[in-house]
């Protein structure tokens, strides 16, 4: 059996990026902790649930844990950033932290839980988010603090075919509010380096997770109302893969 420490930046990016491969490494009988480095108060969201989002998503993250089987929650506490275009202005963001303080806090996580893999983004930070980019690097400087060196995965998407269907989109963007297409410069291309996990199996986990997210069903087009709105064979084929890149 072997521990897992998951770095994400918000709750929901778990289950999106990385849930039915953790399902499927609890449901194996490792120990899955989730480390939250934010709890997404900036996030969008219906005015209704606008005071206290924070509150709420971390009970959203609660009910997502035990879908997946995870054994632990841990919040770092850092403020959540904002999208590039539309930054928040608060103390304590994490796209402000300081890189090494935040990796000896990840290190000795590792350390406490003697994690024997550590999950992070890729580089582009999926599809720019400043939080994202920032876990990406924290992930990078806390592998060789801890004692027992992790293996350290990096979650990411093939990015080939979002590309096109971005640049489909993209023309209609303006029509569809809450909805932001990112650039082409986005996730991972398709090569050697990335690590394609069938998590077909664990399909149940991983919808229960992204359901337990609600408060991000809403506010515009959002990206986890569609992805619960598909029908099962459409859901196995876009939400049955998960993607990581190895860190050597």
């Amino acid at each position: 059996m072997a521990t897992i420490l998951a770095l994400h930046a918000h709750p929901d990016d778990e289950a999106l990026l990385t849930g039915g491969w953790l399902a499927q490494r609890s449901a194996a009988g490792d120990r899955v902790v989730l480390a939250f480095a934010t709890d997404g108060d900036a996030g969008l969201a219906d005015a209704a649930l606008r005071d206290g989002l924070g509150r709420t998503r971390r009970d959203e993250a609660a009910t997502a844990a035990r879908a997946l089987g995870a054994a632990r929650v841990v919040w770092l506490g850092y403020a959540d950033s904002g999208m590039a275009d539309a930054p928040t202005d608060g103390p304590g963001r994490l796209a402000d932290a300081d890189v090494s303080e935040a990796a000896r806090a990840v290190a000795a996580l590792l350390d406490e839980e003697n994690a024997d893999l550590l999950t992070g983004y890729d580089a582009r930070g999926g599809y720019g988010h400043p939080d994202h980019v920032q876990v990406h690097r924290i992930a990078r400087a806390a592998q060789p603090l801890a004692v027992r060196r992790p293996l350290l995965l990096e979650a990411t998407l093939d990015r080939t075919w979002l590309v096109r269907l971005f640049r489909v989109l993209r023309p209609l963007a303006r029509l569809l509010p809450g909805l932001t297409i990112p650039g082409d410069d986005i996730y991972s291309p398709r090569g050697p380096a990335l690590l394609r996990v069938d998590v077909r199996d664990r399909l149940a986990a991983k919808r229960a997770a992204l359901a337990a997210h609600a408060s991000q069903a809403g506010g515009g087009v959002r990206t986890l109302r569609i992805l619960l709105a598909l029908p099962r064979p459409l859901a196995r084929r876009l939400l049955g893969v998960e993607w990581f890149l190895q860190v050597p």
